[in-house]
């Protein structure tokens, strides 16, 4: 009996206790540090402790496990920007769907964070596209505001969010201009009387007879007034991106980031003025609605090119926002160059907007999204180029731990790379 009693103490330690941190060392690979800069052949990665702790070419302190990188390509862990992923299995069925809440009383309170299923195959078919972390969204009920995202990681394991309630989505564009009535005037109103509310619950002040936001809403909002909480603003046209950094100027405290932008190129000089960061449809060359009629494919290297922080996100298109194409559209940006008269980004440059970017806009830069000592070890490596539609991750870390890379997906692939019939289940035996 003592005996067994000590096997089910064990057995039940190790499923209580994280996996380990790995330490090992990458050598003789062409690394992509996630930076901006361009990659470096012939380099080697140093992980110990799940801490990246030296990178460079040539030759390396080894620690651990040393994987031979020759013809390989090594960067950081893609973070992928304004996404639902986590928040649903299947997007047809309601009851496996949590990515909007529509019939719900309450706007910006709603929070992402406990609807997240660590086990969703989109979960798993991402991390095995080297997708390490991201930043959920909710979709937009009733409201202008659509909740609070929250940053997760991609690990094989239950804890997958790594910081709830990290922002607040508000649309003010022209989803938000139907949402408040039918006009952009009364999106503004809206939102004026959304934050003076939240900033009177904020200053303790008793909730007015006629508020119009709950007392939950007011209080997830106090946050935003105080610049404790980023504001995630879903804007496309020109002149519409020119009122909400007007906005930002009577609104000093409010943290913005762009969501979308298609005409950014138009205003770009006045978005880099204002120091306010993008998070950009990476593909739009074609006006699906009347704020997008300037969108080009340029638009994120004519912002670049003016200052103005990028990433990609979204992925809206022919992908379905899906998060593992964030690499092609990286590379698409990186083609672009190649088009008489379109501006693209170098693919240093492309590589950050997947990476170091979408950190760096999330407040988190220099821990994650990037291969540099000290950051947090999110490794993939790759058989090719990366930024390659033909090419796939082999391995792939989060936190220094090496992650599977099966799915729902690759088993079916398995299960019917042959024409063998005996393979097939029963519902198939006609």
């Amino acid at each position: 009996m003592r005996a067994l009693l000590k096997t089910a103490t064990a057995a039940l330690a190790l499923i209580a206790c994280p996996v380990s941190a790995q330490d090992f060392t990458i050598t003789n690979a062409t690394v992509g540090t996630g930076d901006g800069s361009e990659p470096i052949e012939g380099a080697s990665v140093t992980v110990r402790g799940g801490k990246v702790v030296a990178v460079g070419a040539g030759a390396a302190p080894t620690s651990g496990t040393v994987i031979d990188g020759t013809g390989k390509w090594v960067t950081p862990g893609i973070v992928v920007a304004v996404t639902d992923l986590g928040l649903y299995d299947v997007g047809a069925v309601s009851n496996s769907n949590d990515k909007g809440a529509g019939g719900s009383r309450f706007a910006a309170a709603i929070d992402v964070a406990p609807a997240i299923n660590p086990s969703s195959q989109h979960i798993k078919v991402s991390r095995a596209a080297g997708i390490t972390r991201a930043l959920v969204t909710p979709n937009h009920g009733p409201s202008i505001f659509a909740g609070q995202g929250a940053l997760i990681d991609l690990g094989d394991d239950p804890d997958a969010v790594q910081q709830a309630r990290a922002f607040q989505l508000v649309d003010l564009g022209e989803t938000g201009a139907r949402i408040a009535g039918g006009s952009r005037s009364a999106v503004y109103v809206e939102l004026g009387n959304a934050l003076k509310e939240a900033r009177d619950f904020a200053n303790g002040r008793r909730k007015a007879d006629d508020a119009l936001l709950t007392r939950v809403d007011a209080e997830a909002l106090a946050p935003v007034v105080t610049g404790k909480q980023q504001l995630y603003v879903e804007v496309e046209r020109a002149a519409d991106i020119r009122q909400v950094l007007s906005f930002k100027r009577s609104n000093p405290r409010l943290k913005l980031v762009l969501v979308g932008a298609s005409e950014g190129w138009l205003v770009a000089s006045d978005i880099a003025r204002a120091g306010v960061p993008v998070i950009a449809d990476a593909l739009d060359d074609l006006p699906s609605s009347f704020e997008q009629l300037a969108a080009t494919q340029s638009n994120v290297g004519r912002m670049h090119a003016a200052g103005v922080k990028v990433a990609i996100g979204r992925l809206a298109g022919s992908t379905d926002g899906h998060p593992r194409s964030a690499a092609q559209f990286a590379g698409n940006l990186v083609a672009l160059n190649n088009v008489p008269g379109a501006k693209g980004l170098s693919w240093g440059q492309a590589l950050a907007t997947i990476t170091s970017r979408p950190a760096e806009i999330a407040g988190h830069g220099g821990k994650f999204g990037v291969i540099a000592p000290g950051a947090t070890a999110d490794i993939v490596l790759w058989d090719g180029d990366p930024l390659e539609v033909s090419t796939a991750p082999t391995r792939v870390f989060i936190d220094g731990v090496e992650q599977p890379l099966d799915s729902h997906q690759s088993e079916l692939a398995k299960r019917y790379r042959d024409l063998d019939e005996s393979d097939l289940p029963k519902a198939y035996d006609w």
